[in-house]
């Protein structure tokens, strides 16, 4: 792993932009299937996702007779909000073609911003090939899926992999694989429960990734109900945000309730985001120019506390520590006692360095 790391940048180009060290977080609405088959609500989508702040627009592909065994396509689907009387109908109605996935490209690119899916076996990374992503998402659910790794990873395109529901050994596996193939990785921490409880979201793995994988980018992938996780992320180091969005929590399917949020809430979510970027700043201690006027007018001065004759000794019994704060800092106490004044002070009268015979 350690040698495959040394290959790795910390930086990672995406269409124009960057992601990873030093570049601004970088969001990604997660579409998925909250389009319900429906290409003209997926195009709305991804313009509600562009102007609350999305950095790239994702949907989902799948190879339904490819992904799922017989027993899961048969499976009778219970929910009365979701298409089909089957599972494996449910998820066919929710596969556009690849006319609407181009056209869906064309959209989104036409705002300026990349437009990519994530595959879930490898007749999607051709079909996605075909219509020209520039990149590819690798689901926790696929973790383990070291073909469907390989096969991606030869495609020479930037992975975003989420590590949701695996151990640390298949995350190393995983990583690893793609290592051999593609330096172009940013893996995401993630819980694959739908919604996750805030007790189980472990943000405390963001730096454990970032330490274990450096210099790989580490990205947050959030099932949550809410931003404030996701936000979170944020201040611990995420340098990517996936979160799920719909036009509207009330529409059918499994996702738009549970895990999604809204427009105003994923814009909400960025503008946090970029006040703690801004807020971020630089490793530094020393006061700002914007600090000096309150600096010497509440900080500490050294301060006569009764009159003092010039040429007298100064004694400590003689100061006193006082606001405003423009004269000799109490700190330096010490190389005042035993001068004498160059000219006679009132009693509690601010000491400078031009009153003292240096």
């Amino acid at each position: 792993m350690e040698d495959l790391l040394k290959k790795v940048s910390s930086r990672i180009k995406i269409g124009n932009t960057y992601v990873g060290e030093g570049a601004p977080v970088f969001f990604i609405a997660e579409i998925g299937n909250n389009h319900n088959g429906d290409y003209h609500l997926a195009k709305r989508t991804i313009e509600e996702a562009v102007k609350a702040g999305a950095n790239a627009v994702k949907l989902q592909k799948r190879s339904v007779q490819d992904v799922f065994a017989r027993e899961m396509l048969n499976k009778p689907q219970t929910k009365d909000e979701v298409l089909g009387k089957t599972y494996g109908e449910y998820r066919k109605s929710l596969e556009l073609s690849k006319e609407e996935f181009l056209k869906l490209k064309g959209y989104s690119e036409a705002f300026g911003v990349p437009f990519f899916a994530t595959p879930f076996d490898p007749k999607s990374v051709d079909f996605l090939e075909d219509v020209g992503v520039d990149m590819y998402k690798i689901a926790s659910f696929d973790v383990t899926n070291t073909p469907l790794l390989e096969y991606v990873s030869r495609k020479g395109k930037p992975i975003f992999l989420s590590s949701g529901m695996v151990t640390i050994e298949e995350l190393d596996n995983a990583v690893k694989t793609i290592l051999q193939y593609n330096n172009q990785l940013i893996i995401n921490h993630c819980v694959t429960a739908y919604p996750t409880p805030d007790d189980k979201l472990n943000l405390a793995t963001i730096p454990f990734l970032k330490k274990r994988y450096r210099p790989i980018p580490i990205g947050y992938s959030g099932h949550e109900g809410d931003i404030l996780p996701s936000i979170a992320a944020v201040s611990m180091g995420a340098k990517t945000v996936e979160r799920h969005i719909t036009i509207d929590k009330r529409l059918p399917g499994p996702d738009h309730g549970t895990v999604s949020i809204e427009p105003d809430e994923f814009r909400k979510m960025v503008e946090s985001a970029r006040r703690i970027e801004s807020a971020w700043g630089i490793p530094r201690k020393g006061y700002l120019p914007e600090e000096e006027q309150v600096r010497n007018k509440h900080g500490k001065s050294l301060v006569s506390r009764i009159p003092i004759k010039a040429g007298t000794p100064i004694t400590a019994d003689m100061l006193t520590f006082k606001s405003p704060g423009y004269g000799i800092k109490p700190y330096d106490l010490q190389k005042v006692l035993g001068k004498t004044l160059k000219k006679d002070i009132e009693e509690d009268s601010v000491i400078t360095d031009d009153h003292v015979m240096w």
